[in-house]
Formats: C-alpha cells, structure tokens, sequence
C-alpha cells in the first residue's frame, strides 16, 4: 500500500467504533450502496476533504462474497483511494476473484442502478446496485 502522510495530511481520522459507524454514511455521502465496501474490524478510517483521498484500516484481510451475484472480493488490510460522487479512482487493497486469477480493481462506480468494476488488466463489469445493499 502506497499511502503516505502527504496524502493523509488534513484528513478526517476515526477509529475503532466511530469508524465502523461512519464508512457507510461517507460512501452513502458519494451515492455508494451501503454495502460497497463489506470492511470488518475495522481500526481507522481517514478522509481529506481537499483531495478526496479515503483510506480505510482493517485488523484482517478478508474475502466477501457477493451472493445476488455470485462474486468474492478480497480486501486488504488497507483499503485506499479517491472518493468522488459516484466514483472511486486510483483504489487500492480491493481484488475480484475470476477463476484462477484475483486482478485488482481500480476503480468502482455508480451508474444509475449499476456499479461498475473496473480492474488494472482492463476488464469492466456492471452488476446491479441492489447487490450490494
């Protein structure tokens, strides 16, 4: 994980507890399903108004599985990136399992009643918002 203090610099810090209660109302602040990022334990949660930078610290990895569509993420112990309405970029931490292989997703976004995947090997996939309630 590339974080740094220049990009955690001016950030909005919760932990423990607060932070758990607070990461749905900020991705729902940015038109994100609730259940976008199915984070547990988590330790610290961060957020920089200025840049968007958000980046999330939890005690495990841990795999969730999607059920309505039938796909596993795996999160990391950090979870990092740039929040914009309706838009996650440069994201960090987040890999869907394919088969035999787990690229990592770069992006997530909100289109109407669609999110949409978009992994660092260049395939994109839209599954339906209500997935991830």
């Amino acid at each position: 994980m590339a974080s740094t203090s220049n990009q955690k610099s001016g950030g909005l810090v919760w932990t423990q507890s607060e932070a758990c209660k607070m990461l749905p109302l900020l991705l729902g602040a940015f038109n994100f399903p609730k259940g976008i990022l199915p984070l547990q334990n988590v330790i610290e949660l961060g957020y920089v108004k200025a840049t968007g930078y958000m980046w999330i610290v939890q005690q495990n990895k841990i795999e969730h599985e999607f059920e309505a569509i039938g796909k596993v993420l795996s999160y990391s112990t950090e979870v990092s990136g740039y929040l914009d309405m309706k838009c996650i970029k440069k994201l960090d931490g987040v890999k869907a399992k394919e088969l035999l292989y787990a690229p990592p997703i770069l992006e997530i976004s909100v289109d109407g009643s669609r999110v949409i995947f978009k992994s660092s090997v260049g395939l994109c996939r839209a599954f339906p918002s209500a997935a991830f309630n």
